[in-house]
């Protein structure tokens, strides 16, 4: 056998069973007949905006004209709390469901596969967040259909909510994938701008992050590296021509393809970030992580280990991380970002956030980076993100 194989260590995680195409969720009622127990109805975990505005009802059309009784759970608005994660458990019990649907952006879709996960166990699901108890192996089945390109939440076992004390928790666990990810592109041109931009940004920070942090490694790399070509290529022409069905598909299969990435690499310092400042008061988690991540580049590429400088090629720049700094500027430039975080942020100060970038629940996104991160590039790094505030 001729030239060297890399016999580094990894591992792969389970990657769900993934259909995508144009138009594929209007097939939803096979789906759900092949994964939901006879006689059993399907729970909905839908964003309550996609319901109000009747974006869902095509979907409940689809299974009630199979047979098949729905009920719907839209208490899904914002980044996920654990009051709607409590509610939707509750739901999916009170409702005997045989099968639950994950209908919207990321919160939709932690919240809906948590509920499904824990539903049977008759337990808070913040009793497995964090260092909790270990998740049931009996969960129920689940589908998840994405409406955003951003957080990859479909493929990922992480599910991240803000506890009733205002903090970043997580339930992780290979049980808590679906059993089914339908991408369909149509599903996201209703999108707008800001939020295709914002969770695009998010995609690209997964993508980024996870083939260049310390547990990256070669085989993971393949989808990172494809996620970024994907979304460099597309974001700004999906946010500019929202109806224009092939963008909004390679951002969905980037955003798909980052998801597995960070569900097998983990994040990094923009996510550290993103995690802290959300302590302090409400921010859309792609806007804080797509800003965060042009706070530390510069500061990551000065240490390139050859990790920044592969990434750059991936999106078709010269084999050197530092040209990524520029680019990703002008990148989130011409996708229409305003580099402003919400005015409920304005009370805070720097020290706020640095304070918070070094609590225990964030350290390891921080351990993670390559380069040693001191205290005082957290200082740094949290000055320049509030003065965005």
């Amino acid at each position: 056998m001729n030239g060297t194989t890399d016999m580094m260590e990894f591992t792969l995680g389970r990657i769900p069973e993934i259909h995508f195409g144009a138009g594929r969720s209007r097939s939803i009622a096979g789906d759900a007949a092949a994964l939901c127990e006879a006689g059993k109805p399907v729970v909905l975990v839908a964003d309550g905006p996609l319901v109000a505005l009747g974006l869902a009802a095509p979907v409940v059309e689809a299974l009630e004209q199979a047979g098949a009784g729905v009920a719907t759970f839209d208490g899904v608005d914002g980044e996920p709390k654990q009051a709607q994660l409590e509610a939707a458990t509750d739901f999916v019990r009170s409702n005997g469901a045989g099968l639950v649907i994950c209908l919207g952006g990321g919160s939709a879709m932690d919240i809906g596969k948590v509920a499904a996960t824990v539903a049977r166990t008759g337990r808070s699901p913040a009793d497995f967040a964090m260092d909790g108890d270990s998740l049931p192996k009996d969960p129920l089945p689940k589908i998840c259909l994405p409406t955003t390109a951003g957080t990859g939440s479909e493929l990922s076992s992480t599910n991240i909510f803000t506890s009733n004390a205002g903090k970043k928790n997580w339930v992780w666990g290979p049980e808590t994938k679906p059993d089914l990810v339908i991408l369909d592109p149509e599903l996201t041109v209703t999108l707008p701008s800001h939020l295709t931009a914002w969770t695009g940004m998010d995609a690209f920070a997964h993508a980024l992050e996870s083939c260049t942090n310390a547990r990256r490694h070669a085989a993971n790399d393949v989808y990172a590296h494809r996620a970024l070509g994907l979304i460099a290529g597309a974001l700004e022409t999906a946010v500019r021509e929202p109806d224009n069905v092939a963008a909004r598909g390679d951002m969905l299969l980037g955003s798909a393809y980052a998801g597995i990435a960070i569900d097998n690499c983990s994040t990094g310092m923009a996510h550290n970030i993103s995690h802290a400042i959300a302590a302090l008061g409400p921010v859309h988690h792609g806007l804080a992580t797509g800003l965060g991540l042009e706070v530390v580049l510069g500061w990551q590429v000065e240490a390139d280990d050859g990790a920044f400088a592969e990434a750059a090629t991936a999106i078709g720049l010269p084999r050197d991380g530092a040209a990524l700094v520029d680019w990703y500027s002008d990148f989130i430039t011409r996708c229409g970002v305003e580099r402003k975080l919400p005015e409920a942020l304005s009370p805070y100060g720097a020290a706020d956030l640095a304070m918070e970038m070094k609590a225990p629940d964030t350290q390891y996104m921080r351990q993670i980076v390559t380069r040693t991160v001191s205290d005082a590039d957290i200082d740094r790094f949290a000055a320049a993100m509030m003065a965005m505030a």
